[in-house]
């Protein structure tokens, strides 16, 4: 029995495979139908991915047979020079004017009752958004999962620091597929092998010349991300925050707290709940965040259970999104604006914006005697200003870096550190500062943005400032909750960067995110202050160099001095909500 076969006698639907749809400059993009086998029309689920149709981001969600069955014809196509599509591919270039063609092409399908939603996370979010930026008629709904407002910060860059394993992994994965479809299979198992094993390629320089790639020639783009180390024209043109005003769509922005892109996914929301083109759009849009990392979604992220509650429910959600949207049911979807997963007490919530109404900014302050160094010295954090202390002092060599320890990276554990991670083996450093208050009285609830200020001065031209937030339960184990980085030379601006003075005190205004997350009676609030996070960013040389084209050999440790004390007063401020 082929396979075909058997998806029209169990599950009662059809599947054409390759079925061509051609675009305004008359490249051909390739996609699979899935369909009932009776009844209709149909609303149609599109989904535009560069990771093989035949796959459908099934990591993930379920299989386009199982949307299939519940009423829909489910489009999956693979973008612009991918797989079986033609054309050749660059990230973000034609997802805008492709997506409006596919999304418009579906419309017109055999079968087709002409509305089209989307669905997808990671890229797939981004096809959505560009798609969405051009208002094509017969979109009625997306659902972008996991994904960004832009594609220099909260992508590329945090905070002026290239985000390293990311990149260099995902840039790695995508030139398999070029490499594939050029037929040469010597640079197909190279850049397998490189993929497996990137971890061991991150400490190579200059990054300019990262060796996986720099051999093949197949991502170079890889390259253009490195020569645009600053937020300019390259960078704006695919921007979805710098106009909200493009999209008129209901939307189902859907998040992890450990994700990547999770600093996005919320500004999208609020972005898109403020400013959408028109008023019914502004009131159609819905936030969904878990306790996940990019992938896979389920009660244990890292090294945590979150329990039972915490389990992948994309899925339904999704269902009653297109259901509402696209078949004109009333599901309940819209009852609260956000839905979020509190983690500490592991419970959804319902709030009624983002973030949410009766948030009160509090700020946590740094202390010591001047020796916070490590998880031995005397670093602590209340909420009384400080008085007359002394510095802390540390030291930050690029060729011995703080190692990452979790975090919000991409895409899989083995590649890139994620998620929530014991930062024991970071805390034993003396070249990370830790602060850490008294055992709380009470539950202390923080939903909103997490911010650092830091007051600091450095022996270097440009360095980097790094700060974590963690929670320290009763046996002493310290957990991630957010982080964050700014690259020296772009405390001030993203599109112009300015070296520091040696010995200067400079303001840095990090941002950590934003979070869910409750410190329980008995636990401890701790903030940990370095200069790296490794490779979960790239090193800072501390030369005030071209950033990415220096090698190993011109690296130089760097003394720096953070400062709380009357006017500098350096603090994390956490978004406070009383019950």
């Amino acid at each position: 029995m082929s396979l075909d076969a058997v998806y029209r006698r169990h599950l009662d639907i059809t599947v054409e495979y390759d079925v061509p749809a051609r675009m305004r400059d008359g490249t051909t993009l390739y996609a699979d139908l899935y369909r009932p086998t009776r009844g209709g029309p149909f609303p149609v689920l599109l989904m535009r991915l560069p990771y093989d149709k035949t796959q459908a981001e099934n990591l993930t969600y379920h299989h386009p047979a199982w949307y299939a069955r519940q009423g829909f014809m489910v489009v999956v196509q693979d973008t612009r020079g991918r797989w079986r599509s033609e054309g050749d591919f660059y990230p973000f270039a034609f997802e805008a004017e492709d997506g409006y063609d596919t999304v418009e092409w579906a419309a017109s399908l055999p079968g087709s009752n002409g509305r089209v939603g989307m669905y997808g996370f990671s890229y797939v979010g981004a096809t959505q958004l560009l798609a969405a930026t051009q208002r094509p008629p017969s979109l009625r709904a997306i659902c972008p999962g996991l994904t960004a407002s832009q594609y220099y910060d909260g992508w590329t860059y945090n905070g002026g620091a290239f985000a390293l394993a990311f990149c260099a992994s995902w840039a790695t994965q995508l030139a398999i597929d070029t490499a594939k479809r050029r037929g040469d299979d010597t640079a197909t198992a190279q850049l397998a092998a490189a993929f497996m094993q990137a971890p061991a390629w991150y400490s190579s320089l200059p990054l300019k010349e990262y060796p996986p790639l720099a051999a093949t020639g197949l991502a170079p783009y890889f390259f253009d991300w490195l020569e645009h180390s600053s937020y300019d024209e390259y960078w704006r043109r695919w921007s979805i925050d710098e106009d909200y005003s493009q999209i008129t769509v209901a939307a189902l922005h859907i998040g992890g707290w450990y994700d990547i892109f999770i600093h996005g996914t919320v500004k999208n929301f609020a972005g898109l709940r403020r400013e959408a083109g028109d008023e019914n759009a502004r009131r159609m849009q819905k936030l969904l965040v878990g306790p996940w990392y990019h992938l896979p979604w389920g009660q244990v992220t890292g090294c945590v259970d979150f329990g039972p509650e915490a389990r992948n429910i994309v899925d339904l959600w999704q269902l009653r999104w297109l259901k509402q949207f696209l078949m004109d049911e009333d599901t309940g979807v819209l009852d609260s604006p956000v839905t979020v997963f509190v983690m500490g007490i592991n419970e959804w919530r319902d709030f009624d914006d983002w973030p949410p109404p009766g948030v009160v900014e509090r700020d946590f302050y740094l202390h010591s005697a001047g020796a916070a160094n490590s998880i031995n010295g005397n670093g602590r954090l209340n909420l009384d200003p400080p008085g007359g202390e002394p510095p802390d002092v540390y030291t930050y060599d690029p060729l011995f870096p703080t190692p990452s320890a979790g975090g919000r990276s991409c895409c899989f554990a083995t590649i890139a550190p994620m998620g929530p991670a014991d930062q024991a083996a970071v805390e034993i450093s003396n070249g990370v500062l830790v602060y850490t208050s008294a055992p709380l009285e009470r539950d202390l609830m923080v939903v909103g943005p997490v911010r650092a200020t830091l007051y600091a001065a450095s022996s270097a031209h440009d360095t980097d400032f790094t700060v974590k937030l963690c929670d320290v339960g009763p046996a002493g184990q310290s957990i991630n909750i957010a982080q964050g980085i700014v690259r020296a030379r772009f405390r001030e601006s993203l599109s112009q960067p300015s070296l520091i003075t040696p010995g200067e005190v400079h303001e840095y205004r990090i941002d950590l995110g934003p979070t869910a997350h409750v410190f329980r009676r008995g636990h401890q609030i701790r903030v940990q202050v370095s200069s790296s996070d490794f490779p979960h960013w790239d090193r800072n040389l501390n030369t005030g160099g071209e950033l990415g084209a220096e090698g190993a050999a011109a690296a130089r440790v760097a003394t720096q001095i953070v400062l709380h004390q009357h006017d500098y007063a350096s603090r994390i401020t956490l978004p406070v909500l009383e019950e």
